[in-house]
């Protein structure tokens, strides 16, 4: 019997309509991001767009870290016990703390001045508004990992859906008017945050799990979700402290030796990249759902299953679209940035790489997560970014430092070197108790990575002689040339793709015309 052949049809079934939704309305997302993306950098210019993304992502790491990665072992333990509604308002209650440590550490850092060590060159009111911003990113967060939690997924990618949609002709009346600048992003950004949370709180409370539900608190139970939590993470936090550090000490270089302009460099190479991650990461936390409840009944074929059919198959749909965007970097950034971008196709070109392994990482840590095995998830974590902080000083700082002086290229190509690293240490850890082949795995990478990258360059070179004159145009033929190629390619030979030949069988039945 082959591994998953055990496994319930029904369980398979909805499994595999709460991720048909996610990627839905991931699609959706893609293509209005497109459309965003060719406003957002256009309008701000590379330095308010660098400055945006520099204290976002600064106020990401530091959250991120205050958390002590709680956010994920509450949505485990959510998951196994839906109806805990007293874990639900001890985490309203930490979450509330964690609020009061953000704004405590900026207004600090203002009183003191350290802001301008800490932040070189921005201003303390962006910091502020850049501050509340990832507080907002963080809660919309857990509202809708609660809601898969729950079981609720397809309504609340309805609800995500429906913000997107909302938001686009928002965004582009800002722009029309003139009116889209650094502070009114902000603002724009906030309406549509609070927007979704009032959703995804509508949507608990209709499917019976209210957010705000009178429960007693007592010590008690204080001090037994304390030690659950404490239990879970308190093995993350050196790790997440580490990389915390390592993160922000990235971007502070790129900030003192590149300025906002490289930031905004390196922040639109990384949107775009996100881009192509909108369609693997929609299977997180559903896969993290899934392996938490297969752990809690012990069935490790199902365990086994789940790895083996969905994470070659998102990781080959990671590398279908970040070769091609890789391949093909100067006319997205033409797209995207215009000419004003030009000096960011090298970051661009590398970064496209880093949802690969990204999508590998997040599905591989769903799987550590769910089997508590944390502390080597730890130490892992804690080598490679400690190895890559000499990496990123050599990459980024001036000759002038003995650096190589290669801005927000050096930082995209550090990311996407530690990022593979890491990711196939956490494979290698992994594959024996999960049961796995580990080379096998290494192989599909090579030659998933490898067939996608040549077909895309010789789509490129064969479209670019037909249409020279018009970027757009020879952008979209590749694209659809580059589908045609890797999908036939992949009827013939399934395993480049992470599929069976049953699962090619099940496609083309699908695609069949009915009489």
């Amino acid at each position: 019997m082959k591994a998953g052949d055990n496994v319930p049809q029904t369980a398979a079934d909805s499994f595999n309509k709460r991720y048909f939704y996610k990627l839905t309305a991931n699609f959706a997302g893609l293509l209005i991001g497109l459309v965003s993306q060719t406003i957002i950098p256009r309008s701000l210019g590379p330095r308010a767009y660098g400055d945006f993304n520099y204290l976002t992502n600064f106020f990401s790491q530091l959250i991120s870290f205050l958390e002590l990665n709680t956010s994920t072992g509450y949505f485990t333990m959510l998951s196994k016990n839906p109806k805990d509604s007293g874990l639900v308002r001890f985490y309203m209650l930490f979450g509330i703390l964690v609020c009061v440590a953000v704004f405590f550490l900026v207004g600090a850092s203002h009183i003191t001045s350290l802001h301008k060590y800490i932040w070189p060159g921005e201003q303390i009111g962006y910091i502020y508004l850049a501050a509340l911003f990832g507080l907002f990113t963080w809660t919309t967060q857990i509202f809708s990992q609660m809601t898969d939690a729950y079981g609720l997924t397809v309504a609340g990618e309805k609800a995500k859906m429906f913000q997107r949609v909302l938001g686009l002709p928002l965004l582009v009346l800002l722009f029309i008017a003139g009116r889209l600048t650094l502070s009114s992003f902000f603002l724009y950004n906030y309406a549509l945050f609070i927007f979704l949370m009032a959703a995804l709180i509508f949507i608990m409370k209709g499917g019976g799990f209210s957010l705000f539900k009178r429960t007693e608190l007592t010590s008690e139970r204080v001090r037994h979700y304390a030690r659950q939590s404490y239990a879970y993470s308190h093995p993350l936090f050196v790790s997440g402290l580490v990389g915390m550090l390592v993160n922000i000490f990235d971007m502070w270089l790129l900030q003192v030796f590149g300025g906002s302009a490289e930031q905004g460099f390196f922040g639109l190479s990384s949107q775009i990249g996100a881009l192509c991650f909108l369609f693997t990461g929609a299977m997180t936390p559903l896969l993290m759902r899934e392996f938490s409840i297969v752990h809690a009944e012990n069935d490790t074929e199902r365990m086994k299953w789940l790895f083996e059919k969905y994470i070659p198959m998102m990781f080959s749909i990671a590398a279908f679209f970040s070769c091609f965007i890789s391949v093909n970097a100067a006319k997205v950034i033409h797209i995207f940035g215009g000419q004003q971008y030009g000096a960011a196709f090298w970051a661009v070109s590398a970064m496209a790489f880093y949802p690969i392994h990204q999508t590998y990482g997040q599905l591989i840590g769903s799987a550590y997560y769910a089997m508590g095995k944390t502390a080597l998830y730890r130490n892992i974590g804690i080598f490679v970014s400690v190895a890559g902080v000499p990496v990123s000083f050599f990459l980024i700082a001036s000759p002038t430092y003995f650096g190589f002086g290669a801005g927000a290229m050096g930082l995209a190509v550090k990311m996407v070197a530690i990022n593979v690293i890491s990711v196939n240490a956490l494979l290698f850890f992994i594959a024996k108790p999960i049961g796995i082949s580990f080379v096998h795995y290494l192989r599909h990478q090579a030659l998933c990575i490898g067939f996608m990258v040549v077909t895309a360059a010789v789509t490129a070179l064969i479209v670019n002689q037909m249409a020279k004159d018009s970027i757009v145009i020879g952008f979209l033929v590749s694209g659809v040339i580059y589908t045609l190629a890797t999908g036939v390619f992949a009827m013939y030979v399934p395993s480049v793709a992470g599929l069976k030949k049953e699962d090619i069988q099940k496609i083309l039945q699908i695609l069949k015309p009915k009489d």
